[in-house]
């Protein structure tokens, strides 16, 4: 061992840290050769030093350099990989509950659907990759590139749905390219069957793509989410909509999808159940529809309420759509057609149009005289077919007030048999010595039948009622208020305006004894698996009663069915059932044209449904709504 290269040093004084105790044979050994524990020190060379921190330097300036090269240079690429990397959350549509009428017959059922959906996050990060994907995404969807690529640049929403409803073909297409695709997806969706088509479509409504308005207040939604728009998919969304699950999906830096994983699965909507017997809507449309065409006429409405707690049992607008069309998607220009149609389909006329009530006003004005005690009801009027009433600053000037027909001495039940014009417009607005209700009074009584307030109903886009007065009439046309214009009222025409909902609601207070229910479509919410299942139950809602005595509603139910016996609704006397009806007729603002009533219920002794029917434009003076609801009411009670 050559020692001349190391220079040595002796040790003496403590053991430091870095020695070692030599074991015994080398004690032994130094003892022999005459030398004790020594340390040995290696001095370094500089140089090697100097290359240690030069190779030191290198690496850190390297490391130093790569880190402002990721952060400065590929700082967007990078972020934009590491955004393609993350797990993104997605809704998951759940499955929408069904409706069915009373029986349980399906009106609308869900068939399944595809939608091609894009995420233009991404799209401004490369344009070259997104002018790669937009024309991938223009041949997929046969959409022309630059139609397509302005759809995604006003969109106001990162979700852009770019195809709906896809045919089996592009779907077919969409699955073998979306790998082309990474900022998009094949979205599993439903779309509404209606059974029935235009029979039930203003009861049950449609649905349509989320608006903006709706996408702000409402919760779990995505832009291209479906919603209710009209009619119950409107009033029951809540119920219908049922519960989205979350997925969570996994894609590269490329955008590639790698899995997915359901966070929460979609909890599927409830399903509701109806108080409308669908076959009894079918026979109330059908019937509707044949007199409105025998007579030549365009546009109707009727309802079918049950007196005894409010159900509605039908309900029918005519003309009416086909509320399929918008599960097909329906086009911009055939939505305008119809909305453009002048008999206006989407219009449902039983909740929201507002007419004049002309002669089925009358058993309400008789109730009130009643109540009032103005008039006895054996008290008898001369009916000669007229009524004339002279200026009160001129004498020489004569108003006359007439009626279809003389009735000679009537009473009010006689009275509101025929329909005497002159027996009403004597009650109402008094005549010889008879006194009689005046516009307050006959103001209020109507507002006690609810005319001038919503029913209620649980459908969007119901009109409340509306009965003129004195100090409207001085308010708004600047006009004063006179004795023939309370004669007018009396009959029901002048400015008044109700819905036809109105008068069944009021006519089933009179057929029950006085009691005003709420109308109510849905009878129940019940559990999408287990129909015994009971989400939620609607039980009847009195809105008033006992606001009129029944002894007087009593004999204004006599006069109905008198009015069957030999009135006005003779026609309906030949029913399985005892029947009570009151029929109306109002003027238009077309000479020779009229709006024409029937108002019944049945069986007279225990009333269980009341039927309204309403036909506008009648040409001249004839039975159009009589054979509507003889028709409906011989269904009814042969077919329970």
């Amino acid at each position: 061992m050559n020692l001349n290269k190391y220079k040595v040093k002796e040790s003496y004084g403590n053991i430091e840290t870095n020695e070692i105790l030599l074991d015994a044979m080398a004690h032994t050994k130094e003892e022999e050769l005459g030398i004790s524990e020594k340390r040995l020190e290696v001095k370094i060379k500089e140089k090697i030093i100097y290359a240690m921190f030069g190779l030191f330097f290198l690496i850190s300036f390297g490391l130093f350099a790569k880190t402002f090269y990721f952060q400065a240079v590929e700082g967007k690429e990078l972020y934009a990989a590491g955004e393609g990397n993350k797990a993104q959350i997605s809704l998951v549509t759940p499955q929408r509950g069904i409706i069915y009428d009373k029986n349980f017959k399906k009106l609308v059922s869900n068939s399944p659907a595809f939608d091609l959906v894009c995420d233009k996050r991404n799209y401004h990060k490369d344009p070259e990759s997104y002018a790669t994907e937009l024309q991938a995404l223009s041949e997929v969807s046969g959409t022309p590139y630059e139609e397509l690529k302005t759809m995604v640049e006003q969109s106001q929403n990162s979700k852009i749905l770019i195809l709906e409803n896809m045919t089996h073909e592009k779907l077919l297409v969409a699955e073998a390219r979306i790998h082309e695709l990474p900022d998009c997806q094949v979205e599993k969706n439903t779309i509404r069957n209606y059974a029935m088509g235009p029979i039930f479509s203003h009861v049950l409504g449609y649905l349509g793509k989320i608006g903006k308005e709706e996408l702000r207040s409402a919760e779990n939604y995505t832009p291209t989410d479906y919603i209710g728009k009209n009619g119950l998919e409107k009033a029951y969304e809540s119920y219908l909509r049922g519960t989205p699950g979350m997925l969570e999906v996994i894609r590269t830096a490329s955008g590639i999808e790698r899995g997915d994983t359901m966070i929460a699965e979609p909890r599927e909507g409830y399903n509701v159940v109806l108080n409308i017997d669908a076959d009894l809507q079918k026979k109330t449309y059908e019937a509707l529809e044949k007199s409105i065409k025998n007579i030549g006429s365009s546009k109707g409405a009727a309802v079918a309420l049950d007196p005894r707690n409010g159900a509605v049992l039908a309900m029918v607008s005519y003309p009416a759509y086909d509320n399929n069309i918008f599960s097909a998607r329906i086009s911009q220009e055939d939505y305008n057609a119809l909305q453009s149609n002048p008999n206006q389909p989407f219009f449902n006329r039983a909740i929201a149009a507002q007419y004049p009530t002309g002669s089925t006003i009358k058993p309400f004005m008789a109730a009130g005289a009643l109540q009032e005690k103005i008039i006895s009801p054996t008290k008898q009027l001369y009916d000669p077919g007229f009524i004339e009433i002279h200026n009160q600053y001129d004498p020489s000037i004569t108003y006359r007030f007439g009626g279809v027909e003389p009735h000679g001495w009537v009473d009010m039940r006689e009275a509101l048999a025929v329909s005497s014009n002159i027996y009403f417009y004597t009650v109402g607005g008094g005549y010889e010595g008879q006194q009689g209700l005046g516009p307050t009074r006959i103001k209020k009584y109507l507002d006690l039948f609810g005319w001038e307030q919503k029913t209620g109903v649980d459908l969007p886009g119901e009109f409340a009622g509306f009965v003129p007065s004195p100090d409207w009439k001085k308010e708004y046309k600047n006009e004063n208020w006179w004795d023939g214009d309370t004669y007018n009222l009396s009959i029901g025409q002048s400015d008044l305006k109700v819905t036809p909902l109105h008068v069944a609601v009021a006519y089933a207070a009179i057929a029950n004894g006085g009691t005003l229910y709420k109308p109510q479509i849905a009878q129940k919410v019940v559990s999408a698996t287990d129909s015994e299942q009971v989400i939620a139950e609607f039980q009847p809602e009195i809105m008033s009663q006992n606001f009129i005595d029944p002894e007087n509603l009593e004999i204004v139910r006599q006069g109905m069915r008198d009015g069957v016996l030999y009135g006005s609704s003779v026609m309906l006397n030949s029913l399985p059932v005892d029947v009570a009806g009151k029929t109306g007729t109002a003027e238009t603002g077309r000479d020779g044209y009229f709006n024409t009533w029937s108002s019944n219920f049945a069986p007279y002794d225990n009333p269980e449904i009341v039927f309204v029917v309403t036909i506008e434009g009648v040409n001249g003076l004839r039975a159009a709504t009589l054979p509507v609801a003889n028709e409906v009411l011989y269904w009814y009670f042969t077919h329970r």
